[in-house]
Protein backbone atom coordinates (compact mmCIF):
# COMPACT_ATOMS: atom_id res chain seq x y z
CA UNK A 1 0.00 0.00 0.00
CA UNK A 2 1.11 3.54 -0.72
CA UNK A 3 1.74 5.86 2.18
CA UNK A 4 -0.97 8.43 2.84
CA UNK A 5 -0.05 11.89 1.54
CA UNK A 6 1.23 14.35 4.08
CA UNK A 7 -1.45 16.79 5.20
CA UNK A 8 0.09 19.29 7.63
CA UNK A 9 -2.31 20.60 10.23
CA UNK A 10 -3.44 24.18 9.86
CA UNK A 11 -1.86 26.22 12.73
CA UNK A 12 -4.89 28.52 12.96
CA UNK A 13 -5.15 28.00 16.71
CA UNK A 14 -1.51 28.91 17.30
CA UNK A 15 -1.86 31.92 15.01
CA UNK A 16 -4.86 33.16 16.97
CA UNK A 17 -3.09 32.61 20.29
CA UNK A 18 -0.02 34.56 19.17
CA UNK A 19 -2.24 37.40 17.98
CA UNK A 20 -4.13 37.53 21.28
CA UNK A 21 -0.90 37.66 23.32
CA UNK A 22 0.39 40.39 21.03
CA UNK A 23 -2.78 42.44 21.51
CA UNK A 24 -2.56 42.14 25.30
CA UNK A 25 1.03 43.39 25.22
CA UNK A 26 -0.03 46.26 22.96
CA UNK A 27 -2.68 47.60 25.30
CA UNK A 28 -0.38 47.63 28.33
CA UNK A 29 0.20 51.36 28.93
CA UNK A 30 -1.43 52.19 25.59
CA UNK A 31 -2.91 55.31 27.23
CA UNK A 32 0.61 56.58 28.02
CA UNK A 33 1.49 59.22 27.12
CA UNK A 34 -1.81 60.92 27.84
CA UNK A 35 -1.10 63.57 25.21
CA UNK A 36 -0.40 63.14 21.47
CA UNK A 37 3.21 62.27 20.62
CA UNK A 38 5.34 62.03 17.49
CA UNK A 39 3.22 62.18 14.29
CA UNK A 40 -0.01 61.88 16.24
CA UNK A 41 0.15 65.67 16.36
CA UNK A 42 -0.56 65.70 12.60
CA UNK A 43 -3.13 62.93 12.26
CA UNK A 44 -5.32 63.48 15.32
CA UNK A 45 -6.25 67.10 14.41
CA UNK A 46 -7.14 65.83 10.92
CA UNK A 47 -9.33 63.11 12.46
CA UNK A 48 -11.08 65.64 14.69
CA UNK A 49 -11.71 67.89 11.70
CA UNK A 50 -13.27 64.94 9.89
CA UNK A 51 -15.71 64.46 12.74
CA UNK A 52 -16.90 68.06 12.76
CA UNK A 53 -16.45 68.68 9.03
CA UNK A 54 -14.60 71.90 9.69
CA UNK A 55 -11.46 71.79 7.55
CA UNK A 56 -9.61 69.37 5.27
CA UNK A 57 -6.30 68.96 7.11
CA UNK A 58 -3.22 66.81 6.43
CA UNK A 59 -3.86 66.76 2.70
CA UNK A 60 -0.52 65.09 1.94
CA UNK A 61 -1.99 61.67 2.81
CA UNK A 62 -5.21 59.89 1.78
CA UNK A 63 -8.18 59.92 4.13
CA UNK A 64 -8.87 56.37 5.27
CA UNK A 65 -6.35 56.16 8.12
CA UNK A 66 -7.65 59.40 9.56
CA UNK A 67 -11.22 58.20 9.09
CA UNK A 68 -10.43 55.15 11.20
CA UNK A 69 -8.85 57.35 13.88
CA UNK A 70 -11.96 59.54 13.78
CA UNK A 71 -14.11 56.44 14.29
CA UNK A 72 -12.08 55.57 17.37
CA UNK A 73 -12.58 59.06 18.77
CA UNK A 74 -16.31 58.93 18.01
CA UNK A 75 -16.73 55.58 19.77
CA UNK A 76 -14.35 55.92 22.72
CA UNK A 77 -13.87 59.65 23.11
CA UNK A 78 -11.08 62.10 22.35
CA UNK A 79 -8.60 60.40 24.66
CA UNK A 80 -5.64 58.00 24.35
CA UNK A 81 -7.89 54.93 24.12
CA UNK A 82 -9.92 56.55 21.38
CA UNK A 83 -6.74 57.47 19.52
CA UNK A 84 -4.84 54.18 19.83
CA UNK A 85 -7.21 51.24 20.21
CA UNK A 86 -7.89 50.93 16.49
CA UNK A 87 -4.15 50.94 15.66
CA UNK A 88 -3.73 48.12 18.20
CA UNK A 89 -6.55 46.15 16.57
CA UNK A 90 -5.08 46.82 13.12
CA UNK A 91 -1.63 45.68 14.20
CA UNK A 92 -3.07 42.51 15.71
CA UNK A 93 -5.03 41.89 12.54
CA UNK A 94 -1.91 42.42 10.44
CA UNK A 95 0.01 39.88 12.53
CA UNK A 96 -2.72 37.28 12.12
CA UNK A 97 -3.16 37.96 8.40
CA UNK A 98 0.56 37.69 7.69
CA UNK A 99 0.69 34.34 9.47
CA UNK A 100 -2.28 33.09 7.46
CA UNK A 101 -0.70 34.33 4.23
CA UNK A 102 2.52 32.42 4.87
CA UNK A 103 0.60 29.31 5.86
CA UNK A 104 -1.34 29.24 2.59
CA UNK A 105 1.80 30.12 0.62
CA UNK A 106 4.01 27.43 2.15
CA UNK A 107 1.71 24.92 3.89
CA UNK A 108 4.38 24.83 6.60
CA UNK A 109 2.98 24.81 10.11
CA UNK A 110 6.34 25.72 11.63
CA UNK A 111 7.02 28.55 9.17
CA UNK A 112 3.65 30.19 9.87
CA UNK A 113 4.04 29.99 13.65
CA UNK A 114 7.69 31.08 13.52
CA UNK A 115 6.68 34.03 11.37
CA UNK A 116 4.16 35.11 13.98
CA UNK A 117 6.80 34.95 16.73
CA UNK A 118 9.32 36.88 14.62
CA UNK A 119 6.82 39.58 13.62
CA UNK A 120 5.42 40.00 17.12
CA UNK A 121 8.93 40.33 18.57
CA UNK A 122 10.35 42.34 15.67
CA UNK A 123 9.71 45.76 17.32
CA UNK A 124 8.31 47.65 14.31
CA UNK A 125 4.83 46.11 14.27
CA UNK A 126 4.54 46.47 18.04
CA UNK A 127 5.54 50.14 18.11
CA UNK A 128 3.20 51.07 15.25
CA UNK A 129 0.34 49.18 16.86
CA UNK A 130 0.48 51.58 19.82
CA UNK A 131 0.58 54.96 18.07
CA UNK A 132 -2.11 56.84 16.15
CA UNK A 133 -0.31 56.92 12.81
CA UNK A 134 -1.31 55.70 9.36
CA UNK A 135 1.34 53.04 8.77
CA UNK A 136 -0.26 50.19 10.67
CA UNK A 137 -3.52 50.58 8.75
CA UNK A 138 -2.02 50.29 5.29
CA UNK A 139 0.10 47.32 6.40
CA UNK A 140 -2.93 45.58 7.94
CA UNK A 141 -5.07 45.88 4.83
CA UNK A 142 -2.19 44.79 2.60
CA UNK A 143 -1.60 41.74 4.82
CA UNK A 144 -5.28 40.87 4.47
CA UNK A 145 -4.99 41.13 0.69
CA UNK A 146 -1.94 38.86 0.60
CA UNK A 147 -3.67 36.32 2.84
CA UNK A 148 -6.69 36.20 0.55
CA UNK A 149 -4.58 35.95 -2.61
CA UNK A 150 -2.52 33.09 -1.20
CA UNK A 151 -5.67 31.30 -0.03
CA UNK A 152 -7.31 31.77 -3.44
CA UNK A 153 -4.38 29.99 -5.08
CA UNK A 154 -4.37 27.19 -2.50
CA UNK A 155 -8.20 26.76 -2.41
CA UNK A 156 -9.47 27.74 -5.86
CA UNK A 157 -13.01 26.68 -4.98
CA UNK A 158 -13.13 29.87 -2.86
CA UNK A 159 -11.02 31.85 -5.33
CA UNK A 160 -13.64 34.30 -6.60
CA UNK A 161 -14.71 35.36 -3.12
CA UNK A 162 -11.15 35.65 -1.87
CA UNK A 163 -9.99 37.71 -4.86
CA UNK A 164 -12.93 40.06 -4.31
CA UNK A 165 -11.93 40.52 -0.66
CA UNK A 166 -8.32 41.02 -1.73
CA UNK A 167 -9.35 43.74 -4.17
CA UNK A 168 -11.27 45.62 -1.49
CA UNK A 169 -8.33 45.27 0.91
CA UNK A 170 -5.87 46.57 -1.69
CA UNK A 171 -8.03 49.64 -2.23
CA UNK A 172 -8.26 50.25 1.52
CA UNK A 173 -4.51 49.84 1.90
CA UNK A 174 -3.80 52.49 -0.74
CA UNK A 175 -6.43 54.71 0.85
CA UNK A 176 -4.64 54.49 4.21
CA UNK A 177 -1.21 55.47 2.90
CA UNK A 178 0.42 55.64 -0.52
CA UNK A 179 3.25 53.38 0.63
CA UNK A 180 0.96 50.54 -0.43
CA UNK A 181 0.79 51.61 -4.08
CA UNK A 182 3.93 49.77 -5.34
CA UNK A 183 2.63 46.53 -3.80
CA UNK A 184 -0.95 47.09 -4.99
CA UNK A 185 -0.10 46.07 -8.55
CA UNK A 186 1.81 42.91 -7.61
CA UNK A 187 -1.16 40.50 -7.19
CA UNK A 188 -2.63 41.45 -10.56
CA UNK A 189 0.70 41.20 -12.34
CA UNK A 190 1.40 37.86 -10.65
CA UNK A 191 -1.96 36.53 -11.81
CA UNK A 192 -1.20 37.67 -15.36
CA UNK A 193 2.29 36.14 -15.35
CA UNK A 194 1.02 32.82 -13.99
CA UNK A 195 -1.82 32.58 -16.49
CA UNK A 196 0.57 33.51 -19.31
CA UNK A 197 2.95 30.77 -18.17
CA UNK A 198 0.03 28.30 -18.18
CA UNK A 199 -0.10 28.73 -21.95
CA UNK A 200 -3.86 29.06 -22.27
CA UNK A 201 -4.99 29.59 -25.86
CA UNK A 202 -7.67 32.09 -24.83
CA UNK A 203 -5.44 34.08 -22.50
CA UNK A 204 -7.99 36.64 -21.32
CA UNK A 205 -11.16 34.57 -21.17
CA UNK A 206 -10.03 31.04 -20.27
CA UNK A 207 -10.92 29.96 -16.74
CA UNK A 208 -8.53 27.03 -16.74
CA UNK A 209 -4.99 26.91 -15.42
CA UNK A 210 -3.00 28.51 -12.65
CA UNK A 211 -3.03 30.50 -10.44
CA UNK A 212 -6.79 30.29 -9.67
CA UNK A 213 -8.72 27.82 -11.83
CA UNK A 214 -12.25 29.03 -12.42
CA UNK A 215 -11.32 32.71 -12.66
CA UNK A 216 -10.46 34.26 -16.03
CA UNK A 217 -7.82 36.92 -16.50
CA UNK A 218 -10.53 39.44 -17.32
CA UNK A 219 -12.35 38.68 -14.08
CA UNK A 220 -9.11 38.88 -12.12
CA UNK A 221 -8.55 42.34 -13.64
CA UNK A 222 -11.93 43.33 -12.21
CA UNK A 223 -11.20 42.10 -8.69
CA UNK A 224 -7.54 43.11 -8.50
CA UNK A 225 -7.65 46.21 -10.71
CA UNK A 226 -10.97 48.02 -10.95
CA UNK A 227 -12.32 47.16 -7.50
CA UNK A 228 -9.26 48.55 -5.65
CA UNK A 229 -9.49 51.81 -7.60
CA UNK A 230 -13.22 52.15 -6.91
CA UNK A 231 -12.76 51.42 -3.19
CA UNK A 232 -9.86 53.86 -3.02
CA UNK A 233 -11.90 56.64 -4.65
CA UNK A 234 -14.89 55.99 -2.37
CA UNK A 235 -12.84 56.70 0.76
CA UNK A 236 -12.54 60.34 -0.36
CA UNK A 237 -16.30 61.00 -0.23
CA UNK A 238 -16.09 62.82 3.15
CA UNK A 239 -13.63 65.27 1.56
CA UNK A 240 -16.51 66.86 -0.36
CA UNK A 241 -18.29 67.89 2.84
CA UNK A 242 -15.73 70.03 4.66
CA UNK A 243 -16.60 73.63 5.44
CA UNK A 244 -13.11 74.73 4.43
CA UNK A 245 -10.97 73.22 1.69
CA UNK A 246 -13.62 70.76 0.53
CA UNK A 247 -13.09 68.92 -2.73
CA UNK A 248 -15.09 70.16 -5.68
CA UNK A 249 -16.73 67.81 -8.21
CA UNK A 250 -13.96 66.45 -10.38
CA UNK A 251 -11.33 67.68 -7.95
CA UNK A 252 -9.94 64.27 -7.01
CA UNK A 253 -7.31 64.33 -9.75
CA UNK A 254 -6.14 67.79 -8.75
CA UNK A 255 -5.96 66.66 -5.13
CA UNK A 256 -3.57 63.90 -6.12
CA UNK A 257 -1.34 66.40 -7.86
CA UNK A 258 -1.27 68.31 -4.57
CA UNK A 259 -0.45 65.15 -2.62
CA UNK A 260 2.52 64.43 -4.89
CA UNK A 261 3.73 68.02 -4.60
CA UNK A 262 3.39 68.00 -0.82
CA UNK A 263 5.26 64.69 -0.53
CA UNK A 264 8.14 66.02 -2.63
CA UNK A 265 8.26 69.40 -0.90
CA UNK A 266 9.70 68.12 2.40
CA UNK A 267 13.39 68.85 1.91
CA UNK A 268 14.39 70.27 5.29
CA UNK A 269 16.98 67.92 6.87
CA UNK A 270 15.82 66.06 9.96
CA UNK A 271 18.07 64.63 12.70
CA UNK A 272 16.34 61.25 12.47
CA UNK A 273 16.34 60.90 8.68
CA UNK A 274 18.02 57.89 7.12
CA UNK A 275 18.28 55.96 3.85
CA UNK A 276 17.75 52.37 2.83
CA UNK A 277 21.36 51.12 3.38
CA UNK A 278 21.03 52.16 7.02
CA UNK A 279 17.67 50.40 7.27
CA UNK A 280 19.14 47.13 6.06
CA UNK A 281 21.68 47.01 8.87
CA UNK A 282 19.46 48.55 11.55
CA UNK A 283 21.78 51.52 12.01
CA UNK A 284 19.43 54.46 12.58
CA UNK A 285 16.63 54.50 15.13
CA UNK A 286 13.88 57.05 15.81
CA UNK A 287 12.81 58.13 19.26
CA UNK A 288 9.05 58.54 19.00
CA UNK A 289 9.07 59.67 22.62
CA UNK A 290 11.71 60.41 25.22
CA UNK A 291 10.73 62.85 27.94
CA UNK A 292 9.26 63.10 31.42
CA UNK A 293 5.56 62.36 30.96
CA UNK A 294 2.76 60.93 33.09
CA UNK A 295 4.88 61.08 36.23
CA UNK A 296 8.09 59.42 34.97
CA UNK A 297 10.83 59.51 32.38
CA UNK A 298 9.59 57.38 29.47
CA UNK A 299 10.68 56.42 25.99
CA UNK A 300 9.36 54.79 22.82
CA UNK A 301 12.05 53.75 20.34
CA UNK A 302 11.50 52.60 16.78
CA UNK A 303 14.22 50.18 15.79
CA UNK A 304 14.30 46.66 14.42
CA UNK A 305 15.04 43.61 16.51
CA UNK A 306 18.88 43.58 16.54
CA UNK A 307 19.05 39.84 15.92
CA UNK A 308 16.35 39.12 13.36
CA UNK A 309 16.90 42.20 11.20
CA UNK A 310 20.45 40.97 10.54
CA UNK A 311 19.64 37.27 10.27
CA UNK A 312 16.93 38.20 7.80
CA UNK A 313 19.47 39.45 5.25
CA UNK A 314 21.14 36.09 4.48
CA UNK A 315 17.68 34.53 4.76
CA UNK A 316 16.47 36.85 2.00
CA UNK A 317 19.44 35.90 -0.19
CA UNK A 318 18.48 32.26 0.39
CA UNK A 319 14.84 33.05 -0.47
CA UNK A 320 15.91 34.62 -3.77
CA UNK A 321 17.98 31.51 -4.58
CA UNK A 322 15.12 29.20 -3.65
CA UNK A 323 12.64 31.33 -5.55
CA UNK A 324 14.70 31.16 -8.72
CA UNK A 325 14.77 27.40 -8.22
CA UNK A 326 10.98 27.18 -8.21
CA UNK A 327 9.92 27.64 -4.56
CA UNK A 328 6.84 29.83 -4.98
CA UNK A 329 6.56 30.87 -1.35
CA UNK A 330 10.19 32.01 -1.25
CA UNK A 331 9.84 33.72 -4.62
CA UNK A 332 6.74 35.61 -3.45
CA UNK A 333 8.49 36.85 -0.32
CA UNK A 334 11.56 37.93 -2.30
CA UNK A 335 9.49 39.82 -4.89
CA UNK A 336 7.43 41.60 -2.24
CA UNK A 337 10.57 42.61 -0.37
CA UNK A 338 12.29 43.83 -3.55
CA UNK A 339 9.29 45.90 -4.64
CA UNK A 340 8.58 47.43 -1.23
CA UNK A 341 12.24 48.32 -0.62
CA UNK A 342 13.05 49.21 -4.23
CA UNK A 343 10.35 51.86 -4.17
CA UNK A 344 12.32 53.82 -1.58
CA UNK A 345 15.49 53.52 -3.64
CA UNK A 346 13.96 55.38 -6.58
CA UNK A 347 11.12 57.54 -5.20
CA UNK A 348 11.56 61.31 -5.25
CA UNK A 349 11.20 61.82 -1.50
CA UNK A 350 14.31 63.61 -0.24
CA UNK A 351 13.75 63.03 3.49
CA UNK A 352 13.14 59.41 4.48
CA UNK A 353 12.93 57.62 7.81
CA UNK A 354 13.35 54.16 9.28
CA UNK A 355 9.58 53.69 9.55
CA UNK A 356 9.53 53.43 5.75
CA UNK A 357 11.23 50.06 6.26
CA UNK A 358 8.26 48.80 8.29
CA UNK A 359 6.64 46.93 5.41
CA UNK A 360 9.85 45.58 3.82
CA UNK A 361 10.92 44.31 7.23
CA UNK A 362 7.73 42.24 7.44
CA UNK A 363 8.76 40.40 4.26
CA UNK A 364 12.33 40.09 5.53
CA UNK A 365 11.04 38.23 8.58
CA UNK A 366 8.91 36.02 6.33
CA UNK A 367 12.11 34.99 4.53
CA UNK A 368 13.73 34.25 7.89
CA UNK A 369 10.75 32.12 8.92
CA UNK A 370 11.01 30.09 5.70
CA UNK A 371 14.77 29.71 6.13
CA UNK A 372 14.34 28.50 9.72
CA UNK A 373 11.74 26.03 8.50
CA UNK A 374 14.24 24.66 5.96
CA UNK A 375 16.90 24.35 8.66
CA UNK A 376 14.44 22.54 10.89
CA UNK A 377 13.64 20.07 8.12
CA UNK A 378 17.37 19.37 7.82
CA UNK A 379 17.63 18.51 11.51
CA UNK A 380 18.66 21.85 13.07
CA UNK A 381 15.74 21.93 15.51
CA UNK A 382 17.69 23.35 18.45
CA UNK A 383 19.12 26.19 16.37
CA UNK A 384 15.73 27.20 14.99
CA UNK A 385 14.12 27.07 18.43
CA UNK A 386 17.00 29.07 19.92
CA UNK A 387 16.60 31.74 17.24
CA UNK A 388 12.93 32.24 18.08
CA UNK A 389 13.64 32.30 21.82
CA UNK A 390 16.45 34.83 21.31
CA UNK A 391 14.12 37.07 19.31
CA UNK A 392 11.55 36.98 22.11
CA UNK A 393 14.27 37.57 24.72
CA UNK A 394 15.51 40.68 22.90
CA UNK A 395 11.94 41.94 22.65
CA UNK A 396 11.58 41.51 26.42
CA UNK A 397 14.93 43.26 26.96
CA UNK A 398 13.90 46.30 24.92
CA UNK A 399 10.25 46.23 26.04
CA UNK A 400 10.60 49.12 28.53
CA UNK A 401 11.62 51.53 25.74
CA UNK A 402 9.15 50.10 23.27
CA UNK A 403 6.17 50.50 25.58
CA UNK A 404 6.72 53.76 27.51
CA UNK A 405 7.57 52.01 30.79
CA UNK A 406 8.76 54.25 33.64
CA UNK A 407 12.56 54.63 33.58
CA UNK A 408 14.97 55.45 36.37
CA UNK A 409 16.13 58.81 35.02
CA UNK A 410 17.02 61.05 32.13
CA UNK A 411 20.07 59.00 31.09
CA UNK A 412 18.37 55.60 31.30
CA UNK A 413 18.24 55.33 27.51
CA UNK A 414 22.01 54.71 27.39
CA UNK A 415 21.44 51.20 28.74
CA UNK A 416 19.96 50.13 25.39
CA UNK A 417 22.10 52.23 23.06
CA UNK A 418 24.32 49.62 21.46
CA UNK A 419 25.03 51.86 18.46
CA UNK A 420 25.53 55.62 18.23
CA UNK A 421 22.88 55.73 15.48
CA UNK A 422 20.25 54.58 17.99
CA UNK A 423 20.72 57.65 20.17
Amino acid sequence: MNEAPDHPRDPIGWSAAIAVVFFVLCIVRIAIPGTPYFDEVHYLPAARALLDGSEYLNREHPLLGKEILALGIALLGDNPWGWRLFPALAGTGALYAFMRALWFASLSRFAAVAYGVLLASGFALFVHSRVAMLDVFFVAFLALALWQCAAAVREPETGRRRLAIAGVAIGLSMAAKWNAVPLAVVPGLAFFAARLAAGRRRLFTSRRGIPVPGVSLLEAALWLGLVPLAVYAATFLPAYGFDKGALQPGGLIELHRQIVALQESVVEPHPYQSRWPEWLFNLRAIWYLYEPVDGAQRGILLIGNPLTMLLGLPAMVWAIWRGVGGDRAALSVAVLYAVSLGFWMVVNKPVQFYYHYFLPSCFLLAALALALDELRRRGWRRLTTATLLASVALFAWFYPILSAAPLAGEQSFAFWMWLDGWR
